[in-house]
């Protein structure tokens, strides 16, 4: 029987961890920085896709590029990550970042989409190796499990307000100053990030007793596969690595919420020129997104505190939380009712990832702890390219965009199944604090 804590998810927390500990500070600062810069391009780069192509089905191969490539180099990343120092890790995938970035620059015409999409491609590889390693040195540079969860919750509604301003922003900076300011101020945010990072001093225990890295450990699945053998022995590791899937089947809201922005909700606020209106409309759905993602791990997270047996419910909770939300949405009318719609769903998806982040972080050795959130990530790239494909597809073969939103909120009957049968027989520990 899980012990009941008053929750630990505060306000005041919060200001104590950021205060009293630097190298979470400094983590946290850069999380802010490049992440507001990713989702202020992100509105100008979906825009520009419908622009140029004509096709929702742009988008869906956008997301595809953008997240399948970790599949691939999801082992080498993780054996990366344990191996080698993941504050390097960090370093070295910002700086490359902000090149990338700035390569689209020079890739806004239909005679340009290949540069455009290698471009995405060699992105989402270098946050395949990034994501992992930030994920992995919170517990190293977080004191114990109360600091760790207030660590992780604030790291997932930092992305949740960085999905906010970006997106709400994004669009309305586009239609201000242009494709090109955009671009470049989020390419500058990841050379502010990796200085940020450089500035972290912490002990990284992973790398003590390793040899040098060599090309055959980075090609080779043994340490891998060594990797999955260690998730798949415990029921719990297995239950929680399925949560980011499940969440990741709502990929097709990149899609969903696009089409719906630029062609049912355009906002022509100070503008007559459709294009931006389709920008702005784009952006106030994506900031419901963010709104939800921000406000659900922190109200939630309140109630749920250290509970292992409350984060169970919580992760439940939350797919059953996209259900209601993607099919208000399917039935809009208005802005405002889209707006509530979206907020409910993310709200919930943000929360299950939280939660289900926690228990992988709790339920696994430093040694291990790279490749199992590698893992994790696999898992989310598979359902989320899958899911923003066939929406875009579909759309383009003539199925009403509510439609679309209303099979997302359907589709989370299946993960939360899935979870609740897996879990029904847990014990959890009964010495949590």
């Amino acid at each position: 029987m899980a012990e009941k804590t008053q929750p630990m998810i505060s306000l005041r927390a919060i200001a104590q961890l950021i205060r009293d500990n630097r190298n979470f500070r400094l983590l946290w600062s850069a999380q802010v920085i490049s992440e507001v810069g990713d989702w202020l391009y992100a509105v100008s780069l979906y825009s520009l896709l419908l622009e140029i192509t004509g096709r929702a089905e742009s988008i869906g191969i956008t997301l595809a590029l953008q997240l399948l490539p970790q599949l691939f180099v999801s082992p080498m990343a993780g054996v990366i990550n344990d191996r080698v120092s993941r504050k390097r890790v960090m370093i070295f995938t910002d700086l490359a970042r902000a090149v990338i970035i700035a390569g689209m620059l020079f890739a806004q015409t239909a005679d340009r989409l290949w540069l455009l999409y290698t471009l995405l491609v060699l992105e989402t590889v270098m946050w395949a190796f990034f994501e992992p390693g930030r994920s992995a040195v919170i517990p190293n540079i977080t004191r114990n499990d109360k600091e760790r969860l207030v660590a992780n919750t604030l790291g997932g509604v930092t992305w949740a307000v960085a999905f906010f301003l970006g997106s709400s922003l994004g669009g309305f900076m586009a239609a201000a100053f242009g494709r090109n300011f955009v671009f470049a101020f989020d390419a500058v945010s990841f050379l502010f990030s990796a200085w940020l990072v450089s500035r972290m001093s912490f002990a990284e225990p992973h790398t003590a007793g390793f040899t040098s890295l060599t090309l055959r450990d980075l090609f080779s699945f043994g340490a891998f596969n060594e990797g999955l053998t260690y998730a798949w022995a415990d029921s719990r590791r297995r239950a929680a690595l399925m949560v980011k899937a499940g969440v990741g089947l709502l990929g097709s809201n990149y899609v969903i919420l696009s089409v719906m922005g630029e062609r049912e909700f355009p906002l022509f606020w100070g503008t007559t020129d459709a294009s931006a209106a389709g920008m702005m409309g784009i952006s106030t759905l994506m900031a419901a997104r963010g709104f939800g993602a921000m406000t659900g791990p922190w109200l939630v997270g309140r109630w749920a505190g250290h509970d292992h047996w409350r984060m169970r419910w919580g992760i439940a909770l939350g797919f059953v939380m996209v259900l209601i939300g993607y099919g208000t949405l399917s039935q809009s009318s208005t802005l405002t009712v889209a707006f509530v719609g979206i907020a409910i769903a993310h709200a919930g998806a943000s929360s299950a990832w939280v939660f289900s982040t926690n228990l992988l972080q709790t339920l696994s050795e430093d040694s291990f702890r790279g490749r199992l959130l590698s893992t994790d990530f696999a898992g989310m790239v598979i359902s989320i390219s899958l899911s923003s494909y066939l929406a875009g597809w579909a759309v383009d073969q003539g199925i009403p965009v509510r439609q679309a939103a209303l099979a997302t909120a359907l589709v989370m009957l299946v993960p939360l199944t899935i979870w609740l049968t897996i879990t029904r027989s847990w014990r959890m520990y009964a010495d949590k604090t």
